[in-house]
């Protein structure tokens, strides 16, 4: 201790802490408490060298913490005795270190950058690349480490004298701030395919979609596509050019907007105004201003918030929701490029509302929705990648793991340490436009974030495009590789996430799923698993049916339905039954039961997802063929109503795993189809059915395991009724339950759970 009574300390703060303007914050609360010393940069860490007396010192370390910006995630701080500092405080050249996970997720427009662009007499009234140390783009604009402006793509934008003393200043708000612009020396818009009209390029913008028009509209992570939320006509000229028939569409709007179209609790709106700015699926009121062909046939709605200047402006110009939907055609990636969008998408849209700032990399938006008491993300994506996931405690000494993902709703995962880097949604890889996205984010993720694996993790499937280029990687640089079965995976995923341990032992998993190959070399989908984070083993299924057609049978309910109905009924009673022969009018059934018969490709399957195809069918609800992933199910979803008793299942023990066996689901089904039972009323005891069965089998097998905890995981678990009332089924049986929540129950968080699994396989 000096004369004076000034202490000195050594304070290491840990977690995100770079590229989210902590430096200055350290230097403000310094200044703030009469702290003395520097403040540096240090891989993934800040090291503070500070001087003060004791009490200030205690004052100032709990408020590194409890103050930090909105965009940092402080994980530690650790103290050191040190000598006392001399006088003042300054920010100091970053020491090395290497920066594994440093960059922070693109940021919704922050208060004070909103109220900066509506203030005539500000610097940046109206400009639509406004940003500061707390908002404004990342990762989209990231080309190397360290995160400064030269390894982005704002590295062509030299900086105004105004500018540049902004980002001088330690006590102001875009001190460091990599993106800074104004309308000076910053990116510009303009308007491509229409005719000038004397106006700025987003007034006029704003009234070609009040007059109908369709506009690429380029963003922060790649293009969207918009028009009037509220005009039917220009919905419907939107759908027929991109030959996108009933997917819903997303919208954007205002607050006063969204909560006009949707109910809201007080959590929704906090999730709709996070710095994420995800897209919230949100309960739809009836009767609203929305154009009926925005969400054709659905109780919910994807809406986002405008999350960036230029949607903050064009929102509010416009007066009204837009339908802000991804720019792509129909199945292939979104555009991010200018001269692919101009050749992709001048089908579809009238004009292009353009800006200079290049895209680094392709960010989808992120969706999620609340169920069963939290928020649940269903993609991760823009606002939510790369931030890092931590992983359970004992697994710190993992080797460093690069796992592959799946071939639907690709994303790739990369361990370092204690903490995994899951990518942002890549696509589904038989869409050749996203193989070559996933092998540029893979190339990407590895060099951006200094990754050298040690181990690769794939699916089982040797189909997989992610599997196969995974093996090659591995033989390529002599790396261990692991193959690792589907449903482990998803439920390793949803263990991981939770912090559960290696040394805390086995769960059972419940795995609701579309198909995914299982140990003995058929399509599982619907399981139960008694499963660490090395081993799985299969303890219960549901019956397997014939996919007639293989995978055409995911693409046409009515093939899966077949199937169902001739195991329950009888193929007499279901030929004899003129209900149902207008289900199947006009197709091959014959063929296809000489198919089923002979298995000949007609592979047996155990799936949630196509067990939901079949009921959605049989009530009428899904096309012959389905126009994308997951219509029927969610029309499924729509349609339930109220409570109610849930349909049979039987539950069959005769060696080997257990069996949940449909048969009387259908044969009720069938009869209340007879006697007229509101279909609302038929699609809720469908739900309540399939959670009874796979809680009623999971608790047995829990009993018998002495387990008292239940995983679930599986991308039919994204359908808010099913989980809630799996949930709520469990907890009545007192068994406490692993519910995914950042990372995405479907694909998209098959590689987290693969890379868990290959760590702890190779954890001495």
């Amino acid at each position: 201790m000096a004369a004076d009574g000034i202490e000195g300390e050594e304070i290491e703060v840990s977690g995100i802490v770079q590229g989210v303007g902590f430096r200055p914050f350290v230097h403000r609360l310094a200044t703030r408490l009469g702290i003395r010393g520097t403040v540096r940069n240090a891989g993934d860490r800040v090291v503070i060298h500070a001087g003060g007396a004791r009490a200030t010192l205690d004052a100032f370390a709990a408020a590194l913490a409890a103050e930090a910006p909105v965009l940092a995630r402080v994980e530690a701080v650790t103290r050191r005795p040190a000598l006392p500092p001399g006088d003042g405080f300054r920010i100091v050249e970053s020491g090395p270190g290497t920066v594994s996970v440093g960059v922070v997720p693109d940021v919704a427009t922050c208060p004070a950058c909103r109220a900066e662009i509506a203030d005539p007499n500000a610097r940046r009234h109206r400009y639509a690349f406004t940003n500061c140390t707390d908002c404004g783009p990342r990762f989209s604009i990231v080309t190397g480490l360290p995160y400064d402006r030269p390894a982005t793509t704002m590295a062509g934008f030299a900086m105004c004298p105004a500018c540049r003393a902004e980002y001088d200043d330690p006590a102001d708000r875009r001190f460091h701030a990599q993106p800074i612009a104004c309308p000076d020396c910053g990116p510009r818009l303009w308007l491509e395919g229409v005719e000038a009209d004397g106006t700025d390029p987003l007034a006029h913008a704003a009234a070609l979609l009040r007059a109908g028009r369709i506009l690429a509209v380029k963003g922060i992570g790649g293009f969207h596509i918009a028009c009037d939320a509220t005009n039917a006509a220009a919905v419907e000229t939107l759908r027929a050019r991109k030959h996108r028939p009933t997917k819903p569409l997303a919208v954007m709007a205002d607050l006063a907007t969204a909560r006009a179209l949707c109910f809201l609790s007080p959590e929704e709106e906090a999730a709709l105004a996070h710095p994420s700015a995800p897209i919230l699926l949100l309960r739809l009121r009836p009767g609203g201003p929305l154009a009926l062909g925005v969400a054709p046939g659905q109780a919910v709605l994807g809406l986002m918030l405008p999350y960036t200047p230029l949607h903050h402006m064009l929102v509010a110009q416009t007066g009204g929701p837009l339908v802000m939907t991804s720019g792509n055609r129909s199945s292939a990636p979104q555009i991010f490029r200018d001269e692919e969008a101009r050749a992709g998408l001048s089908g579809i849209v009238d004009g292009f509302l353009m800006h200079d700032r290049p895209i680094a990399r392709r960010l989808d938006d992120s969706v999620a929705r609340f169920a069963a008491g939290g928020l649940r993300v269903m993609r991760r994506g823009r606002g939510l990648a790369p931030m890092p996931l931590r992983l359970p405690a004992d697994f710190a000494e993992a080797p460093p793991v690069l796992a592959m993902g799946g071939e639907l709703k690709s994303a790739l995962c990369l361990t370092h340490g204690a903490k995994a880097l899951l990518s942002h949604h890549l696509g589904d890889l038989d869409e050749p436009a996203t193989g070559d996205a996933f092998d540029a984010a893979l190339a990407d993720y590895s060099a951006l974030f200094v990754h050298h694996p040690e181990v690769v993790a794939v699916d089982l499937h040797p189909d997989y495009r992610a599997s196969r280029l995974g093996i090659a990687l591995a033989e390529a640089r002599g790396l261990r590789l692991e193959r690792i079965q589907h449903h482990h995976a998803h439920i390793a995923a949803a263990m991981a996430e939770a912090g559960w341990r290696r040394s805390d032992g086995p769960v059972v998993g419940i795995a609701l799923d579309g198909l995914g190959l299982g140990d003995d070399g058929t399509a599982w989908g619907a399981e139960v698993l008694v499963c660490d984070y090395r081993v799985s083993r299969r303890a219960a299924r549901l019956a397997p049916i014939p996919l007639a057609g293989g995978d055409a049978a995911s693409r046409e309910p009515w093939r899966v339905l077949l199937a169902h109905l001739d195991r329950a009924l009888g193929r007499s009673a279901v030929d004899a039954d003129p209900r149902l022969a207008g289900l199947f009018a006009g197709k091959a059934i014959s063929t296809l039961r000489a198919m089923m018969d002979k298995r000949l490709n007609a592979p047996l399957a155990s799936s949630a997802g196509r067990l939901f195809d079949a009921a959605s069918c049989l009530l009428g609800l899904a096309p012959d063929r389905l126009s994308h992933e997951g219509e029927a199910a969610m029309a499924l979803e729509a349609l339930a109503a109220g409570d109610a008793a849930p349909y049979p299942f039987a539950l069959e023990s005769a060696g080997g795993p257990m069996e949940i066996d449909p048969a009387p689901l259908w044969r009720a089904m069938h009869a209340d189809l007879a006697a007229r039972r509101p279909r609302a009323d038929m699609a809720a005891a469908f739900h309540a059915g399939l959670a009874e069965a796979f809680v009623a089998a999971a608790a047995r097998i829990s009993e018998k395991e002495g387990i008292g905890t239940v995983a679930l995981s599986g991308g039919v678990f994204q359908n808010a009724r099913l989980l809630e009332e799996t949930a709520r089924r469990l907890a009545a049986r007192g068994l406490a339950t692993l519910v995914p929540a950042e990372v995405p129950a479907n694909d998209g968080g098959l590689a987290f759970g693969q890379a868990v699994v290959a760590a702890a396989r190779h954890i001495s």
